[in-house]
């Protein structure tokens, strides 16, 4: 199966890459399902400050050429850390600091497992290797809970849209479900339904003990898509020093309902590493 870096080696341009800031020391920002790049945008001014600030659209994303999304490919996490590994070839960077927003916090721990020289720090963000719900883990959704939503993505994708997104965000900002909404929205139903699948039905957490990078687990006290227990999971499980941060707020985009303090904690870690 053939992957972005074999089409020429034009990842960057398909993957629409902007870098903000001139500093020495790479930073990563790679958003979750339904999102795009714009995702970052409050945060974007001060951390290009002090950072080469990296941001790009998954492969999913409505702003990508639609027929660079195989579904075959993307059918699990594989394709998506082949683009990221292959991204961060084509940039030249190495010993990066990944920020992941839900389904790419694996995607980043994945990749990293491979190529562990490519990445300094893993800061995970509303991200989880597992959603369903197991014995002796709380993933935050049953299987019929999950087919229903796949059901809703199949058969009334806009009506479905209309009304993830709120429940996603999780508190009552206008401007943050409008902006979801919108990229959610866009995408074409097929590849939403697709990448749905591909995201609620993995079980990546045999992934964590072989993750030997620092990570810091960022999470929202109560997320409806990501229970705070995932994030106590996470950090028992990674194999490297890994600790949480939780975040006074409710819901699974931070980065733009609660970007103040977001930014607070990210202060800490990527300049105390604490």
């Amino acid at each position: 199966m053939g992957t972005l870096c074999d089409y020429g080696g034009h990842i960057v341009e398909a993957l629409n890459v902007n870098v903000y800031g001139n500093g020495t020391q790479a930073l990563v920002l790679a958003h979750g399902f339904g999102a795009d790049q714009t995702l970052w945008h409050y945060l974007i001014p001060y951390l290009a400050c002090y950072f080469k600030v990296v941001v790009f659209d998954l492969v999913f994303s409505p702003n990508v050429n639609p027929d660079l999304y195989n579904p075959k490919k993307y059918s699990n996490f594989n394709g998506y850390v082949q683009d990221l590994l292959c991204l961060l070839d084509q940039l030249n960077v190495n010993k990066t600091i990944y920020l992941g927003h839900s389904m790419s916090a694996m995607i980043g721990c994945i990749a990293a497992t491979k190529r562990p020289d490519l990445f300094e720090h893993l800061i995970l963000l509303s991200g989880s290797p597992r959603y369903l719900n197991a014995e002796g883990y709380t993933g935050g959704f049953k299987r019929s809970q999950l087919d229903k939503i796949f059901t809703q993505i199949d058969q009334n994708f806009p009506s479905w849209v209309q009304n993830f997104a709120p429940a996603a965000v999780g508190v009552n900002s206008t401007t943050a479900i409008t902006q979801f909404r919108s990229s959610l929205g866009r995408m074409k139903p097929k590849t939403a339904l697709s990448v749905a699948k591909t995201v609620f039905l993995s079980d990546l957490r045999w992934v964590l003990p072989k993750v030997s990078v620092p990570c810091t687990i960022i999470q929202s006290k109560k997320d409806f898509v990501v229970p705070k227990f995932v994030a106590f999971y996470m950090e028992r499980k990674l194999g490297g020093s890994a600790r949480v941060k939780i975040l006074k707020t409710k819901g699974h985009l931070p980065q733009l309902t609660a970007y103040h303090l977001l930014l607070k904690v990210l202060k800490r870690v990527l300049f105390l590493k604490g």
